[in-house]
């Protein structure tokens, strides 16, 4: 198996963490990863964008090439469609719909949707307000990720236990509020999913 992701968003939104539990994850099932560096201000507000590539087999370079991409995880609407252009005619883009407005020619909003409704094969969700029902708008995050957890490739299982381990420390609550935030997106995901299959 191969997964080359794209990694995108804002500042301050999380992106680390989701790296950080893919990768943990992968690890635990015995997978090899590389991920490049982060690219772009990781200060607040800045756009970040990062590859992570997971295979069965050693990986040669942390850079994926251009239209080869199996997915976009993005947590911010315009991030997500700044790297279209690396999205395999096959891949999925994941993406929250809540913008984060940072500059003053941000485009309108239903343009940006319509683009991302053009995309064969994609999950736009509002993580922000779905993560805030739960308790934790901060936990946005891990909404995204659990809307891209149905296509790594990887066990769900690996995916909890990578969660309990990174937010360990934090105590329970902190855990229960992520793992939560993890369910709800993959749910809305297979829903989607479910719905496009019938539509």
């Amino acid at each position: 198996m191969k997964i080359d992701i794209i990694l995108a968003g804002v500042g301050g939104q999380g992106i680390l963490s989701i790296a950080a539990i893919i990768g943990m994850a992968a690890i635990e099932k015995g997978l090899y990863l590389k991920q490049a560096e982060v690219h772009g201000m990781c200060q607040r507000g800045g756009d970040v964008q990062s590859n992570l590539r997971i295979a069965d087999y050693p990986i040669a370079s942390d850079l994926i090439p251009e239209g080869k991409a199996d997915m976009i995880i993005s947590v911010e609407p315009m991030e997500s469609l700044r790297y279209l252009p690396m999205l395999s005619p096959e891949g999925w883009l994941v993406t929250n719909t809540r913008p984060y407005i940072n500059i003053n020619n941000y485009p309108q909003m239903d343009e940006l949707m319509a683009e991302i409704e053009r995309q064969p094969q994609h999950i736009a969700i509002d993580a922000e307000e779905m993560a805030k029902e739960l308790g934790s708008a901060r936990s946005a995050n891990m909404v995204i990720l659990g809307a891209a957890s149905p296509f790594l490739g990887i066990d769900y299982e690996a995916l909890v236990n990578a969660i309990k381990s990174v937010f360990g420390r934090k105590g329970d609550e902190i855990v229960k509020l992520n793992l939560d935030a993890l369910e709800a997106g993959r749910q809305a995901a297979m829903n989607k999913t479910k719905a496009m299959s019938n539509g």
